[in-house]
């Protein structure tokens, strides 16, 4: 796939890709992942929002095939800047689109330009993959993964266990991080098969050395059976809600 570099443009971010540039506009909200074993706040994922905090599906709506890189580029360049200007210093998860990294070593270097820029410790950075996203090739994902865990970035594959799981990607390079699906949570205290699920990724995960965020965890009972599992992650409204353009301080069940 032959796609144009991407020139950094601090001025004109939004059409700082060459070819197509990109006719709406985005911000971004912030929701925790936090550490229960310090109460810490281990990440932030920068979640995409429209500019007067409409949803995400209002943006993504606009992403088709011809602009889907110009709006990946964008998309680590402006999440990097706001996550700077309020002052991150935790761990920043960004969601990527495979489709739209043609060489991974390549597309990374408007994202390190923009953190130079904007003085943001890229050793802090987290690419994140929804399993949802639809991809040509396993092999392609596989080399991103490798090649942003060979220049120091921690990896993570989104809503595992939705629709189907990406085995294949864990045999072959495994990530950093495995986000469990809310729908694997939602009420597992209750439900003995999902329970049996969530143990085998946890032992999984142990395995190949890797950790589990559990996400969109909303209720103490959730909670209390993953904890009572080893995991020490989490993300979801029982802790904290997104904030829009802001790093939303979370609570902890006692």
């Amino acid at each position: 796939m032959n796609q144009p570099a991407v020139l950094f443009d601090e001025s004109n971010c939004e059409q700082c890709a060459c070819g197509e540039g990109l006719d709406f506009s985005f911000t971004f909200a912030f929701q925790p992942i936090v550490d229960v074993l310090n109460q810490s706040v281990y990440a932030y994922e920068a979640l995409v929002r429209g500019p007067e905090g409409e949803g995400a599906m209002s943006v993504l709506s606009n992403v088709n095939e011809t602009n889907r890189y110009s709006f990946d580029q964008v998309c680590r360049v402006k999440a990097v800047k706001l996550a700077s200007r309020l002052g991150m210093k935790t761990m920043l998860s960004i969601n990527f689109m495979p489709n739209a990294v043609y060489q991974a070593e390549y597309c990374i270097r408007t994202t390190l330009a923009a953190a130079k820029t904007y003085n943001f410790d890229t050793s802090k950075l987290i690419f994140e993959l929804t399993e949802n996203e639809q991809l040509t090739s396993v092999d392609h994902l596989v080399s991103i993964i490798e090649a942003y865990q060979e220049m120091g970035f921690k990896t993570a594959i989104d809503d595992f266990g939705a629709g189907y799981s990406r085995y294949n990607i864990m045999m072959a390079s495994p990530p950093d991080i495995l986000k469990l699906d809310m729908g694997l949570v939602r009420n597992i205290h209750n439900e003995p098969n999902k329970q049996a699920v969530v143990s085998g990724i946890i032992t999984m995960m142990k395995q190949l050395g890797g950790r589990i965020v559990a996400e969109g965890v909303e209720t103490e009972e959730e909670y209390f059976w993953l904890r009572s599992q080893g995991i020490t992650l989490y993300q979801g409204f029982l802790f904290a809600k997104p904030g829009f353009e802001c790093l939303p301080e979370p609570v902890f069940p006692v």
